[in-house]
């Protein structure tokens, strides 16, 4: 993102509500590639084409801020290739990670990867390395270290439904894993500004986050979460989890989070009252049924609904409740962006 557009999500964040209000988007590969006009297996092997698309998406919405900016990534497959996951492609769907442990008790033998030398990691860096100028040249910046939350990385290394049970089952051995990944992902978010000092932020996304109960959460996210979130000395932590999310909410400000996406399920009344009014919140427009699927028509009409229900234009970014799904039309995020212009004026 730009220095400007940078200030102002600052600026938003810490509460100084912005002259003009704030419009941004989660933006990756379920969704860039699609609207680009090129196939997923191009996006991810390709630097040019990477490059290109996510400079065509900035140039068409040049007054969105898209988080967290020419995001090097390869689906969820990034972190779990570092630990030896089985890599499954496809040209036009996201990628899979296979299952690396059958039982918890196995999690002791897990090895910390390094992210200088393990699996794609290199390849993440070395994407933003080969085009680190062309996207300086454009006036943007690197401004995020990004990382899968531990919960999330647990899931696929030994399946959901599998960590969940293990979690109730063999909380010693869940521990061991935790911690395994947590230090993991403390070490790649410190290589990330490493590599470029102009990161300033954090990007956790964990939606397993919201499959576990109060205690589950107590013990085995909030600890985790929030030391990921020390990694480096951030300006801004932002935490994405679009499952449900009544249950870790109440957490955010413990966990270090300053900026909150979530599910479009819960009202953005609902989760400011929760999360308390110091965490800034990013939603909460449905994204399949109304982005993706709507008439622009709709998307005008459930956006007024959205804003008049909040109410409220302090600590907010207008977006979607999650991140931008396939399918989402550049006229329909026009006319969201007009709408939420339009309706701001009148709060």
């Amino acid at each position: 993102m730009t220095n400007e557009q940078w200030e102002i999500l600052l600026k938003t964040v810490n509460g100084k509500t912005p002259k003009n209000p704030v419009t941004g988007f989660i933006i990756d590969s379920p969704w860039l590639p699609g609207w680009a006009g090129v196939s997923t297996m191009q996006y991810y092997s390709s630097e040019e084409i990477w490059f290109e698309t996510n400079k065509k998406a900035i140039e068409t919405f040049p007054d969105i801020t898209f988080l967290p900016g020419f995001w090097s990534e390869f689906g969820m497959c990034t972190e779990p290739s570092a630990f030896g996951a089985k890599l499954v492609w496809n040209e036009y769907n996201l990628p899979h990670a296979d299952k690396i442990i059958s039982n918890i008790s196995e999690a002791g033998s897990l090895k910390i990867p390094n992210p200088k030398t393990d699996g794609l990691l290199p390849f993440v860096i070395q994407r933003l390395v080969n085009c680190q100028k062309s996207i300086q040249d454009m006036g943007h910046e690197i401004r995020f270290a990004i990382v899968r939350g531990p919960l999330n990385i647990a899931s696929f290394l030994m399946g959901t439904t599998e960590f969940l049970m293990a979690l109730m089952m063999d909380p010693e051995n869940s521990h061991k894993l935790l911690d395994t990944i947590t230090k993991f992902t403390t070490n790649w978010l410190e290589f990330q500004k490493e590599k470029f000092p102009s990161i300033e932020g954090i990007l956790v996304l964990d939606d397993i986050v919201g499959f576990v109960g109060d205690e589950e959460c107590k013990e085995f996210a909030v600890p985790y979460i929030k030391k990921i979130f020390q990694a480096f000395d951030s300006r801004l932590n932002f935490f994405h989890n679009d499952a449900q999310g009544l249950i870790s909410t109440p957490y955010l400000t413990e966990m270090g989070v300053q900026l909150f996406n979530f599910s479009f399920e819960h009202s953005m009344k609902e989760i400011r009252e929760l999360a308390g009014p110091d965490v800034a919140l990013i939603g909460n427009l449905p994204p399949r049924d109304v982005l993706a699927e709507g008439t622009p028509e709709q998307v005008k009409n459930e956006t007024i609904k959205m804003v008049n229900d909040f109410g409220d234009k302090n600590r907010v970014i207008w977006s979607c409740g999650g991140g931008m799904p396939p399918n989402v039309s550049t006229e329909n995020i026009l006319i969201f962006k007009e709408t939420i212009e339009n309706e701001i004026r009148n709060l």
